[in-house]
């Protein structure tokens, strides 16, 4: 169907948005894209005005990981486009369909360093999936098309669309195409039938059989035929960091999470197969450890959409290029009901002699409690999106998200200031849904100023800051393998310290800044402190009874770690679960 009106660019933008049934839009304005904000007023958009262009892009990505709908923002050239190059990358890294739209100088003047000029398709070339400059009014409708297709189909991830400001004033008929065909980009759905059916036979065939899912199963929506396969087989599964939520985590078959952080019983379980099914993960460092001692016993079998990720870290024994869902209905018909009784008993073993765990009978405030209770009052019904950093990894241990999308998080990147705007992305996508960030001190700080948004637009979104007032990752690094020098990971440090310190005391150490309650109160934002485990409980209750915007600083034990820990660069062997070893 089409209109045969003529339009401007920017209002060819706006209609084509519309059309691709876009109803949230985030970003900034600025000079060069002032056709496109004039063309916003007035329009169907919901339009949400950011505080810093790198949230914009946070914000669409979060809308996104938890609607499963391409996120969408607008931010003019320049700074404005440069600044949202590390959320492209994130979006990138972890397979997120987003479509940015910069705004550019005329194309008279590109490449001449006209004022806020920056050549962001050649910056952003290798952290999106495809970008577009167009130069031509008239090719702006057919562009955004195949930009949604390429976002969205395959293996997603984020596209660029730079729209010159003279295009986006210049006019033509307006005529939006109902489908697309690109001859170079077809994604493949459907498995070789003799690939498929070789992986039954080695999952018939196998005495220590395990899934190892990733994101991919979430993109797919193919949680159900793993589950039924898992039973049917009696096959354990293990999950990335992304695929958190996949798979429930309350069966005898469910592994938790594997890799540097992942459950003893994890590593233990893919050291030990005979098979590794992995459907929609990448393999990627932090799940393997050292390579070439990974998995050493099992068959290596890699399901994915993408055909490049496919024996790009470990070697493929059995490769399937389709998507997850589909490859796996088409799989399961052929796979055979086993109890495989010795295997489980084996996994159960492991999960009873090394659980996880911290100590939950002393007084101190330890930042695994607080994660726990928060998964115990959500019902682990709650979107929680994470910041990066060693709350981020004991929210993965300890919240218990009982489905998919529940759980947002920066994971091939690990980009700090991910998790605050992303929740508020999730929030707009999910308006009845309770929406929890949990968050480092440091890392809430790279973006905090976005709480304007959540306060003006009068959302709920809770932020439960873990303050251990350290970069905590990166002082557990120094304190287990750097002989406890902390360099330059205090934030509450202050010219009157000691110039270095080892042996950091509540009690002695410096006023921290900022006060997070005083800061939240300023955007007209309820903010509470718990210094007291007894006290953490009725805060978190108070925070969830409240229908507006709450942060709850809650001071955690300075020097606690997370545990399990597999050491960079050693083997998932090498399972560190505690301090002594």
């Amino acid at each position: 169907m089409t209109d045969m009106i003529k339009k401007t660019g920017s209002q060819i933008l706006i209609e084509s948005l519309l059309k691709e049934n876009v109803k949230v839009v985030f970003g900034l304005p600025g000079g060069q894209a002032l056709p496109i904000f004039d063309a916003i007023y007035g329009s169907e958009l919901n339009f949400i005005l950011v505080r810093h262009e790198q949230a914009a892009s946070h914000m669409a990505d979060g809308y996104a990981r938890s609607t499963g709908k391409a996120g969408v923002f607008i931010v003019t050239s320049g700074p404005g486009a440069t600044n949202i190059v590390t959320g492209l990358c994130n979006a990138y890294m972890d397979s997120v369909p987003l479509i940015g739209i910069t705004g550019q100088v005329a194309t008279s003047v590109i490449g001449q360093d006209a004022f806020q000029e920056a050549d962001i398709t050649g910056i952003t070339r290798p952290v999106t999936k495809h970008n577009f400059l167009v130069k031509n009014v008239e090719d702006l409708a057919k562009t955004l098309k195949e930009a949604f297709y390429i976002a969205t189909t395959g293996r997603p991830g984020p596209v660029l669309v730079d729209i010159p400001i003279d295009v986006q004033r210049a006019s033509c008929e307006f005529v939006y195409p109902d489908k697309v065909d690109i001859r170079s980009y077809k994604p493949n759905y459907d498995g070789h039938p003799g690939q498929i059916k070789k992986v039954a036979d080695i999952i018939n065939e196998s005495e220590r059989p395990v899934f190892y899912i990733g994101y991919g199963v979430v993109i797919s929506n193919a949680e159900n035929e793993i589950f039924e396969i898992s039973k049917k087989a009696g096959i354990p599964v293990t999950h990335t960091l992304l695929g958190l939520g996949a798979y429930p985590f309350d069966t005898d078959l469910s592994l938790g999470m594997l890799g540097m952080h992942g459950t003893f019983c994890a590593n233990k379980a893919m050291q030990s197969a005979d098979a590794i099914i992995a459907v929609g993960a990448r393999f990627d460092d932090r799940c393997t450890g050292k390579v070439c001692e990974f998995a050493k016993k099992a068959k290596i079998v890699h399901i994915d959409i993408d055909p490049t990720a496919i024996s790009k870290v470990v070697d493929a024994h059995v490769p399937v290029v389709g998507d997850a869902k589909t490859v796996l209905k088409e799989m399961s018909v052929s796979i055979n009901y086993k109890e495989r009784k010795d295997w489980l008993k084996t996994i159960k073993e492991w999960k009873t002699e090394h659980p996880l765990e911290y100590n939950r009978d002393d007084d101190k405030l330890h930042p695994q409690y607080v994660v726990e209770k928060i998964s115990e009052l959500t019902k682990g019904e709650a979107i929680v999106a994470t910041e990066v950093g060693q709350h981020q990894m004991w929210t993965a241990q300890y919240y218990k998200a009982k489905r998919s999308r529940l759980f947002l998080s920066s994971g091939g990147l690990g980009t700090m200031g991910f998790g605050y705007p992303a929740a508020i992305g999730a929030k707009f996508g999910n308006p009845d849904k309770e929406v929890v960030v949990i968050a480092g001190d440091g890392s809430f700080q790279m973006n905090m100023q976005e709480m304007a948004v959540a306060a003006l637009n009068d959302i709920s979104v809770k932020v439960v800051i873990l303050n251990n007032h350290y970069l905590g990752n990166v002082r557990q690094w120094q304190e287990m393998f750097y002989g406890k020098r902390y360099s330059h990971t205090c934030l509450a440090k202050r010219k009157e310290c000691p110039k270095w310190c080892n042996s950091p005391k509540r009690g002695t150490c410096p006023v921290y800044v900022p006060d997070f309650v005083k800061w939240a109160q300023s955007y007209g934002v309820l903010g509470i402190r718990v210094t007291d485990k007894k006290d953490v409980e009725p805060a978190l209750k108070k925070m969830l009874e409240t229908k507006s915007s709450v942060v709850l600083d809650v001071w955690t034990e300075i020097e606690e770690n997370v545990f399990p820990m597999v050491p960079a660069g050693a083997s998932l062997d090498n399972i560190v679960t505690r301090m002594n070893g």
